[in-house]
């Protein structure tokens, strides 16, 4: 059996996302994705992967990943790294259906049957728009009409102890908001106010008002902050008791990073924004982590990401994988979560997982009562919708040996 064509689809109403199909000689077929910078990985894939694979053997996924990694990707998650991911994972895929077993069989089995999750409170247009999604202007608040009633990120910006509700509700007893982003958009994150800082904790205050501890809230900060802010910031919400307070500052401030996580009482989580089983050894080494977060779609696929969770479990840290980008990243998270022993939550986003994941894959993983369980199905256990590849806007491209 060989690589005998890789193939990558993007449509422009999702023009972060990039899906990528490694297709054997004898007709199996692995799917991949990866989130931003998609036509410059699509290119990366073309010019660089394909070239190295096909014609090889799918299987041999360990040797594929050193020798993709090279010199290129190891500092972050580049498009070197996102295109190594999307590629390793539709490997994996081709795996799972070769052996006609489930991902998180081929891992090693499940170390759960179902994962707790929690609700990343984005709304349907957040980061649909070209671009990291980082900035308020990709939030994709600007519709009229939601398409449906999960507009999360209006809803905790308005009534965050009403959208606690709604989550309980459904069975869902954690929730990531970033209430703060904003404000570092104002001050460039070297200050934070009095009034500030009031404002930014309002939604925990609503939370616990409405609901009191029988939530889990995550603060994530995207990087934005400053040491001096961050360290205002934590001292005071530390009351409202957050589960984690995520990437605070650049991971690579691990200094400040180690000062913030000695002064506070909360864990920091880090980070999705890393890549490379180096980088991570360095960041679990330093101290400052209470959480590990790694995204399988950035960091380097299924072989760096068990890797990852494997360092992380040597340092005592428990592993939360990442999804706030596409429907395939969300299967194979599954797949890790149930599987990895130190695997405890895996992050949604309920306005996705009920609108446009369903409009780009066939299946998804089963979410009911506040946890995910992946399928059983052969590798991820997903594929993309068959008239995808018919649209006259998709833009196709593919690489034949």
């Amino acid at each position: 059996m060989r690589i005998d064509r890789i193939r990558t689809l993007r449509l422009p109403e999702h023009a972060n996302l990039v899906h990528v199909l490694v297709e054997s000689d004898d007709g199996v077929s692995g799917l991949g994705e990866t989130f931003i910078g998609a036509a410059a990985v699509e290119a990366y894939i073309h010019e660089t992967v394909a070239p190295a694979l096909l014609g090889q053997d799918p299987l041999a996924i360990e040797a594929h990943a050193r020798r993709l990694s090279g010199v290129l990707g190891r500092a972050g998650a580049g498009v070197e790294s996102r295109g190594n991911s999307a590629v390793d994972i539709a490997l994996w895929d081709l795996f799972g259906k070769v052996t006609g077993q489930p991902l998180y069989q081929l891992l090693g089995g499940r170390s759960r049957r179902a994962v707790r999750i929690y609700n990343t409170c984005a709304g349907y247009g957040y980061t649909r728009g070209a671009g990291t999604g980082v900035g308020s202007d990709n939030w994709g608040l600007d519709e009229a009409e939601p398409p449906g009633p999960y507009e999360d990120l209006q809803a905790f910006l308005t009534d965050a102890g009403t959208l606690a509700e709604s989550l309980l509700e459904q069975g869902v007893t954690a929730m990531k908001i970033w209430p703060f982003d904003t404000i570092a958009e104002e001050t460039h994150g070297q200050e934070i106010t009095t009034t500030q800082l009031r404002a930014g904790l309002e939604p925990l205050r609503q939370i616990r008002e409405r609901v009191g501890d029988a939530m889990d809230v995550m603060l994530e900060f995207h990087s934005m902050w400053s040491l001096p802010a961050a360290l205002r910031i934590t001292a005071a919400a530390d009351e409202y008791r957050p589960y984690w307070y995520e990437d605070l500052l650049p991971t690579q401030e691990l200094d400040g990073l180690r000062r913030i996580a000695d002064r506070t009482r909360t864990p920091l989580t880090l980070s999705e924004t890393v890549a490379g089983t180096t980088n991570f050894r360095r960041l679990f080494a330093s101290g400052a982590v209470g959480i590990a977060m790694a995204d399988v779609g950035w960091l380097g696929g299924v072989t760096a990401a068990r890797k990852v969770a494997a360092i992380a479990e040597s340092h005592g840290l428990p592993i939360a994988p990442h999804d706030c980008t596409g429907p395939v990243v969300l299967a194979t998270s599954a797949h890790l979560s149930a599987h990895l022993p130190n695997g405890f939550l895996q992050e949604t986003v309920r306005a996705f997982y009920t609108s446009w994941y369903r409009d780009l894959v066939v299946e998804l993983p089963v979410i009911a009562d506040g946890t995910i369980t992946p399928s059983d199905a052969p590798g991820h256990g997903i594929e993309l919708q068959p008239d995808l590849f018919s649209r006259e806007d998709a833009v196709l491209v593919e690489s034949r040996r």
